[in-house]
């Protein structure tokens, strides 16, 4: 329920920059929705691997202990997306092989 919350969040955190700054270029205004999405991304995880570790980060070793499994998590996540890239350029994409 709260990732839906901050997703809505972040839209309208979209738009209403966007309006207010009123972006000239779409360059511009694509960067600024990559930022928003990519620390909207690091929110979600950071909560997600905290809540699902019940961690305290209140304390110095729960920081350290929340930071060494945030960064293991992520560097699992990068390895699965190279497997799936991987796998994904190995596969025959010729029109002419068809199944079924």
């Amino acid at each position: 329920m709260v990732q839906w919350i901050l997703i809505g969040l972040a839209i309208i955190a979209v738009i209403v920059v966007s309006k207010l700054i009123h972006f000239k270029h779409l360059k511009h205004r694509l960067t600024a929705i990559f930022l928003i999405l990519l620390l909207f991304f690091a929110y979600a995880s950071v909560s997600g691997v905290i809540k699902s570790n019940s961690i305290d980060i209140k304390t110095p070793s729960g920081v350290f202990q929340a930071a060494k499994l945030y960064f293991s998590w992520l560097s699992y996540l990068f390895d699965n997306v190279k497997v799936v890239t991987g796998n994904v350029i190995r596969m025959d994409w010729a029109p002419g092989n068809l199944t079924g």
